[in-house]
């Protein structure tokens, strides 16, 4: 199967599926709706973010910290 077959079904997802709430919890990012969280809810949701933020490339990383470099070069 393609990925691109393969996304339009999990797009498809409603939910009210085990695997559709677990991306709801995952993607949400309403400070409201994240307050009324279960632990368990907090705790999917922590693990995917923990997950992802070490993903980030040596490319990614350097980008940010130019960044930053460049906000302090401004303030001067």
């Amino acid at each position: 199967m393609k990925w691109q077959e393969f996304s339009s079904y999990i797009n498809g997802l409603g939910a009210d599926t085990p695997l559709g709430r677990i991306v709801s919890i995952r993607a949400e990012n309403n400070a409201e709706v994240l307050k009324e969280f279960t632990p368990e809810q907090r705790r999917i949701r922590n693990e995917y973010r923990r997950k992802i933020a070490g993903q980030k490339s040596n490319k990614d990383v350097d980008k940010a910290l130019d960044q930053i470099k460049q906000a302090f070069i401004a303030m001067q």
